[in-house]
């Protein structure tokens, strides 16, 4: 499926591509992909995104008295960090495919929080039991993963949680994909290290091709399961630093969970 969605025209159809950012290279050093989070860390701190994006995780949970929450594809782990400092009493599991990264969370704040656990978790393959946590939160990274791997992903989070909340990017016209690297290069140079300004520049410009639509969203949902309810988020309103992302829940009926996502595990997906 077109990273546009079935009815994507022509010119968005090649305006994608399979190349990886530096984040999931195995041929990049770590120090590289560490400089690309550290960018994106600034960014969200000081754009206030970080708080943004827990408090919609948060908004999910809503009168839950203890509320557990997984966060896949962490990376910085910020806003796992911004959901303890919010909610007294939810706990987190923060956690990444990449293994620095997870040991970078587990040497800071969080490593130490008596309610929070760092893990090595791949999104496609969640160690945990049906039904074991509240929320799963995946954010700005879901466009990282390939359509079939990203349908896995939505099975998945929704067997072991309630709900799947996704924050990510929204896939632009070919005329403001062409043009973002101009967008992104003064937030780059105003808000993070210099040593982060061109990888993440070269990621930047790499998501954003591979950045889904909302055609793409519904589309991969119901891939993952043919009842699974698809909802979009009103999104705070993003920043001059930042774009306004799309935010969409995921949900399935009660008893379809395993069922469905060992059925897209096993490579009956659409």
């Amino acid at each position: 499926m077109p990273r546009g969605g079935r009815d994507a025209g022509w010119l968005d159809r090649r305006l994608q591509t399979d190349v990886l950012e530096y984040t999931d290279r195995d041929d990049v050093p770590d120090e590289l992909k560490q400089r690309v989070i550290t960018g994106l860390d600034a960014i969200g701190a000081r754009s206030g995104q970080h708080e943004q994006h827990a408090r919609l995780a948060l908004a999910e949970v809503g009168d839950t008295p203890n509320p557990r929450i997984l966060e896949i594809g962490a990376g910085h782990g910020r806003l796992s960090e911004q959901i303890l400092k919010l909610h007294p009493t939810a706990t987190v599991t923060v956690s990444d495919v990449d293994a620095k990264s997870v040991s970078n969370i587990a040497a800071g704040p969080l490593g130490s929080h008596p309610r929070a656990r760092s893990q090595v978790i791949d999104a496609t393959a969640i160690d945990a039991a049906d039904g074991s946590y509240d929320l799963v939160v995946f954010a700005l990274a879901f466009h990282h993963l390939p359509p079939g791997t990203a349908q896995r992903a939505i099975a998945e989070a929704t067997r072991v949680a309630t709900r799947f909340l996704v924050i990510d990017l929204e896939r632009r016209s070919p005329l403001q994909m062409v043009f973002a690297p101009l967008v992104m290069a003064p937030t780059a140079l105003a808000f993070m290290p210099r040593t982060s300004v061109w990888p993440v520049m070269h990621d930047g410009f790499i998501s954003g091709l591979r950045a889904y639509s909302r055609s793409a969203f519904v589309a991969l949902g119901q891939a993952a399961d043919p009842d699974m309810q698809i909802e979009f988020r009103q999104p705070p309103q993003g920043t001059r630093a930042t774009l306004r992302p799309l935010t969409i829940v995921y949900s399935r009926p009660a008893g379809r969970n395993t069922a469905a996502a060992q059925s897209i595990s096993n490579g009956h997906e659409s």
